[in-house]
């Protein structure tokens, strides 16, 4: 019995001691690409100085009208992310993405993810990049929060909603959001460089297998999420999302132009996802939605259709 407990335990030493080898050499691995990659990740658009910490904003184009683009939880590079939408747009519009605290360019950051917080910072950064209301704001997924509380706290400055699969508030009394143990064990592994070895992860990105980017492009996406996989900014907006959701619900539903995109909801582990965002535009005066047979990144799945339509809408109010 002795000799069968002195097996398991030296087992267990050695398993214990290789999977501490392995996070070593991860680590390690991870911290020399990501010094190589650095020459990769030079900003494309303006760095502006909000809160007390670098926030980054992309223009192109010109118009009469400004489209600014806000990105979904988690997406590591929202510039690229979105490039396959606006890229069809910004011949008649001016396009601005802002990625907030610990996205893309901009700095991982001490800083609250309250809602009020995460929309003046947004507020700011476009107005030191130059940019001026009103807006038509372009959500995707959990930023559809962020558009809803801005037209209902300063509606003269959103000229219409235009949701790319946008979370709606009674979405997230239900969603189910991760433990705080999942997060905590895969934003570790994240930091330690583990997702190098599932190239999978990145390489399935929307972005990248819709080719909306070009080879170039592709590298620097991948070099951005390495770099920018679950921040702590990420990971709070999480935690948070169910008290800034409620936040707005309290607010009611804003009397602004609005159109959703929807998606056919098979990637979101939330059955009536698609009916809450049809229930919610259907509430909004005059609303309007579409639903596309895509998955969640709906804007890399159906550029074309949603750029079509959006002129469409645009134009018509």
């Amino acid at each position: 019995m002795k000799k069968a407990l002195g097996k398991v335990g030296t087992g267990v030493i050695i398993v214990i001691c290789l999977l501490l080898v392995f996070m070593a050499i991860s680590y390690i691995n991870h911290t020399i690409r990501l010094n190589k990659e650095s020459v990769l990740l030079s900003p494309v658009g303006k760095m502006v100085k909000v809160n007390n910490h670098q926030m980054h904003v992309y223009t192109e184009g010109s118009g009469a009208k400004t489209l600014v683009f806000m990105s979904g939880g988690g997406t590591s590079s929202p510039v690229l992310d979105f490039k396959g939408l606006y890229s069809k747009l910004s011949d008649r519009y001016r396009i601005a993405v802002v990625e907030k605290a610990g996205y893309g360019y901009s700095e991982t950051a001490d800083v609250s993810r309250e809602i009020d917080t995460i929309l003046e910072e947004t507020r700011t950064a476009l107005s030191l990049a130059g940019e001026k209301p009103p807006y038509v704001l372009f959500p995707h997924s959990m930023s559809g929060i962020e558009a809803i509380y801005w037209a209902q706290k300063y509606p003269q400055e959103v000229a219409a909603i235009i949701g790319l699969d946008p979370a709606v508030p009674t979405v997230y009394e239900k969603y189910p959001l991760p433990s705080a143990f999942t997060m905590g064990l895969t934003t570790f592994a994240a930091r330690i460089g583990v997702t190098r070895f599932f190239a999978d992860i990145v390489n399935s990105s929307a972005a990248i297998t819709e080719n909306h980017l070009t080879e170039q492009e592709k590298k620097i996406y991948r070099a951005i999420f390495y770099k920018k996989t679950q921040t702590s900014n990420m990971n709070e907006e999480v935690r948070m999302i169910r008290n800034n959701a409620a936040k707005v619900s309290e607010g009611g539903i804003p009397n602004i132009p609005t159109y959703f995109f929807i998606s056919n909801g098979k990637e979101l582990p939330l059955d009536d996802w698609k009916d809450l965002l049809i229930q919610y535009a259907d509430a909004v005066e005059n609303g309007k939605y579409m639903i596309l047979d895509s998955g969640h990144y709906i804007h890399d799945y159906e550029p074309e259709i949603i750029a079509e339509e959006s002129v469409k809408y645009i134009e018509g109010f």
